[in-house]
């Protein structure tokens, strides 16, 4: 089994580079996560890798096997789901036959043995002998068991066509596998089949996820594709070890930052005030003239090169110093009214027709509350429901007065897109400080932003004047996956009322607070 082998890629569109002196080495056993910021390049890195594209610089090695999880499916609407899944196994049943023909002139040349022997590792490598029994596993794991094979694959959902795809790689079982966000329209249930089998590949695994949970379960290797560094960073481990290894990056990079502007503060003091401080308002007196032209000379001579060096040092650091590490998010409201007990909102007998069905609520006005259930169940006409968004067709929503709802939605829409982000957050720290979005996006209207962005700008908000009741509709979709720790670590300190409504295997896995799971139909 050959590895992944990419040097100093670059990849440039509409004059951005997306990528620029990459290089990464994967090898057969290992399990590579491609972590990093929104527009990082991990999708273009797979693609690169599995040369549906070429870099614009840089060279890629890679194995001759390879499943892209990416690809679009490669068969017309008309084909059946059983027309794929026999392709899926072509290579396996080619070997096999190869094997049975190769068996009886073993005997023969040496050539012949060569062939059977390299055939007989390949058919071992991709369990040949274990591919029907494959297909059954992998389909009900995928939870694909009751499509029938006879079914076209046109009259599939997008859901069903997505885990078809995955399927056929993982049947196939390639020596090396890419996957671009393959946890995308699975259920807890599938996902965990995923995951197990993963695990069981001895070939490469390269793939790109914001699935914590997936992350910490899968992969032997991280790679941070993070642009704000010099080049991609790789950790060995899980996420747990990569969260643990970040973190102590970060205290690293305080450190850092703090020792260097002490170091600069004081280079400056000494370029302005030392000079002054020798022999500050004393003359020579008549007799010691000479003595004070020769030794005084001297002395200015020594402060003189010691007001070059400090200066020369305060120039170096100054061009190579760290940057401010950007301040990690805080919620610093807490309810305005009275003593802040009692409760910030509360429903009864809630009844949105075809939505939302809930007998009753109550959230103290320092509550927590996890809302989970799946696509449909009314996550997000709940949260509206609180902020008063939406009003139900039967029981009621009562908040306290003078409570300041805030909600981050799903998709951010702003009233004015031409705005920019710059123009529209208003806080004691500056937007480019918060770390929320790239300097170039800061100037760039709001419409023209991606759905991420704009709900990075919401949240900007949100933390500029933070209101007494934060309702949050999946808020780790489209963040990074630094930021996504920094708002969990946020809302664990943040006074006042939280609501979350989420999907995120982690988020749940680590919430401590109370829950609502909300039934679908």
């Amino acid at each position: 089994m050959q590895p992944f082998r990419a040097r100093d890629l670059v990849k440039i569109y509409d004059g951005r580079r997306v990528l620029d002196g990459v290089d990464l080495l994967a090898s057969p056993g290992q399990r590579v996560g491609l972590v990093g910021e929104n527009g990082a390049g991990k999708s273009t890195l797979l693609r690169l890798l599995a040369g549906v594209e070429q870099p614009d610089a840089g060279e890629v090695t890679r194995p001759s096997d390879i499943g892209f999880g990416d690809q679009e499916l490669s068969f017309p609407g008309a084909a059946t789901v059983r027309i794929m899944l026999d392709d899926a196994l072509t290579d396996v049943r080619r070997a096999l036959r190869r094997l049975e023909e190769l068996a009886p002139r073993l005997d023969g040349d040496e050539s012949t043995l060569t062939e059977y022997g390299e055939v007989l590792d390949w058919a071992q490598a991709h369990g040949a002998w274990d591919a029907d029994r494959r297909v059954a596993v992998v389909l009900a794991g995928l939870g694909l068991s009751a499509v029938d094979a006879a079914r076209r694959l046109d009259t599939l959902s997008g859901g069903q066509r997505t885990r078809l795809a995955l399927a056929a790689l993982l049947i196939r079982r390639p020596a090396a596998l890419l996957l671009d966000e393959p946890t995308n329209h699975l259920d807890d249930e599938a996902v965990g089949f995923v995951e197990s089998h993963l695990r069981t590949l001895p070939g490469v695994v390269v793939v790109a996820s914001h699935d914590r949970v997936f992350l910490d379960a899968v992969c032997t290797h991280l790679v941070d594709l993070d642009p704000a560094r010099d080049g991609p960073v790789r950790y060995r481990g899980a996420y747990t070890e990569y969260l643990h290894a970040k973190r102590a990056e970060r205290a690293r990079w305080e450190q850092q930052h703090a020792a260097e502007q002490d170091e600069i503060g004081a280079l400056r003091r000494a370029v302005t005030v030392t000079a002054r401080n020798v022999a500050p308002n004393r003359g020579p007196r008549d007799n010691d003239k000479m003595a004070y032209d020769f030794f005084g000379g001297r002395v200015q001579r020594q402060v003189s090169r010691r007001v070059r060096h400090a200066q020369r040092r305060l120039d170096e650091l100054t061009a190579r110093q760290v940057r401010k590490p950007p301040p990690p998010l805080r919620f610093a409201a807490a309810v305005g009214t009275g003593s802040g007990a009692g409760l910030a909102v509360s429903a009864r007998h809630v009844r949105v027709p075809g939505r939302l069905t809930l007998d009753q609520l109550d959230l103290p006005t320092d509550g927590r509350l996890l809302v989970t259930g799946a696509n449909g169940s009314g996550k997000s006409t709940l949260l509206a429901l609180l902020a008063g968004l939406l009003c139900p067709a039967r029981g009621t929503v009562q908040r306290r007065r003078g409570l300041r709802v805030g909600l981050l939605e799903q998709d951010t829409a702003f009233p004015d897109p031409a705005r920019t982000p710059r123009s529209l957050y208003r806080g004691a720290v500056t937007l480019a400080e918060l770390g929320l979005l790239a300097p170039r996006d800061l100037d760039r209207p709001v419409g023209a932003l991606s759905v991420g962005q704009r709900r990075r700008v919401a949240l900007a908000q949100l933390v500029a004047d933070p209101p007494h009741v934060l309702l949050l509709d999946e808020p780790t979709n489209h963040l990074s996956l630094t930021l996504v720790e920094e708002l969990e670590d946020a809302l664990r300190i943040a006074p006042g009322a939280i609501v979350v409504a989420s999907h995120d295997r982690w988020l749940r896995r680590c919430w401590d607070g109370p829950e609502l799971h909300l039934a679908a139909g």
